[in-house]
């Protein structure tokens, strides 16, 4: 565990994260158990922040209690898998806004390219978590950041579900700045870009898809 990456151990993260893994796990199982998870991580990505108090009466008396300071959360998913994980984060904090991030890996020079980019306005001045189930190379996820930036976001974090050593080493190389929060950090990513173990293509089982 270092600064830059936290791996959640908890050990209900770490049984749903079985049970998503599991190839015999379906479609319908595998979205709810992704939305159980994402609302226990999106607890350890939230930790930090900022509180200041409101003047309240309960019942008994009244007293200066802690509530949330700033502007609201945004929260930015890499599309399309980082949408699976949207609805844990936003049931956690409701209020959040929502942005959305998409990329596509060129198949001549694997890089990146943009083909979608919409953010909430004031980002300089809100926590940005970016969500994407998977950290496999840390291609598109760096590039998504460096968007989110030039759009002036400057207190980034990283939610993903599992990642491989060579993308949480490409982030860091790019983004020291940016905490990533995780599941897993998995073995290392095969010749394809997958991650191993893994559990496959997140989107893919997450919709259906092949």
């Amino acid at each position: 565990m270092s600064e830059h990456l936290t791996v959640v151990d908890h050990p209900l993260v770490q049984h749903k994260l079985t049970l998503m893994r599991d190839k015999g796990t379906s479609t319908a199982s595998f979205r709810q158990l992704l939305r159980e998870i994402t609302l226990l991580l999106a607890y350890e990505v939230t930790r930090e922040m900022p509180l200041t108090t409101r003047h309240i009466e309960t019942p008994m008396e009244e007293m200066d209690a802690p509530i949330l300071a700033g502007k609201k959360l945004a929260l930015v998913s890499i599309l399309r898998a980082g949408n699976g994980m949207l609805d844990g984060v936003l049931e956690l904090v409701p209020s959040a806004r929502v942005g959305f991030v998409g990329l596509y890996r060129d198949e001549e020079t694997l890089q990146p390219v943009q083909y979608y980019f919409k953010a909430p306005e004031g980002l300089k001045d809100r926590l940005v978590i970016a969500v994407d189930p998977m950290l496999a190379t840390g291609n598109s996820s760096a590039a998504a950041i460096d968007l989110l930036k030039q759009a002036g976001a400057t207190d980034i974090r990283f939610l993903c579900l599992l990642a491989a050593p060579e993308g949480v080493a490409r982030m860091k190389e790019a983004h020291p700045d940016v905490k990533i929060v995780t599941a897993a950090l998995d073995r290392e990513l095969n010749s394809k870009g997958y991650i191993m173990p893994g559990l496959g293509d997140a989107g893919d089982r997450m919709f259906g898809t092949k």
